[in-house]
């Protein structure tokens, strides 16, 4: 034995102290593989936490002795994506799913907007073509639940909504009156 505490030979490298019990393996202990290392780490852990509950590092922490928001009676997996894309009023981010569900809600206000029919058309055939993509896609995440529209369906509600629109607008503004234009005579 060399006076450093190794063997000798190549590549010896020399041992550290020893700790009563470190001379064993896992598989001698009748442990899993490992499980020593997460003992001691879970351990550290707590410690550190109850470290920080005595110094008081935990207290008047903002809601405080509040429920959590936004815990409900369902379970949604998408619950942190859904609060970070609200909080941030973030558009264009997403799932798919979460997207389209966003877009749906939102289509007839947007169609609303259009002035032709066929702008109409156009619109609804891109968004039934992306939701047809979107439960094609095998990419994981949360489920497409959208349902595609019924175009015909679609452009006769929202001609119906025009209508009404334009009826309204017209029984709101009575008609007035021609104003004669004074010094101006029709010749007869």
């Amino acid at each position: 034995m060399h006076h450093d505490g190794s063997t000798g030979g190549r590549g010896a490298v020399p041992c550290a102290a020893a700790k009563p019990g470190d001379g064993e393996d896992d598989s001698e202990s009748g442990a899993e593989p490992g499980s020593a290392a997460a003992t001691d780490r879970a351990a550290f852990i707590e410690t550190a936490i109850q470290v920080a509950i005595r110094r008081g590092d935990f207290d008047d922490l903002p809601g405080a002795g509040k429920p959590l928001e936004g815990l409900g009676t369902h379970h949604d997996p998408d619950w942190w994506i859904r609060r970070k894309i609200e909080q941030e009023n973030l558009t264009g981010l997403g799932p798919p799913a979460i997207l389209l569900r966003t877009e749906d809600r939102e289509l007839d206000d947007q169609l609303d907007l259009l002035g032709r029919e066929a702008d109409v058309r156009s619109v609804l055939e891109d968004f039934n073509g992306r939701v047809l993509e979107a439960r094609r896609q095998l990419q994981g995440g949360p489920p497409v639940v959208t349902s595609p529209r019924d175009i015909d369906a679609e452009v006769a509600a929202w001609a119906e909504r025009r209508a009404a629109r334009f009826a309204a607008r017209a029984a709101e503004t009575p008609e007035q009156p021609r104003r004669r234009r004074f010094g101006l005579r029709r010749r007869a």
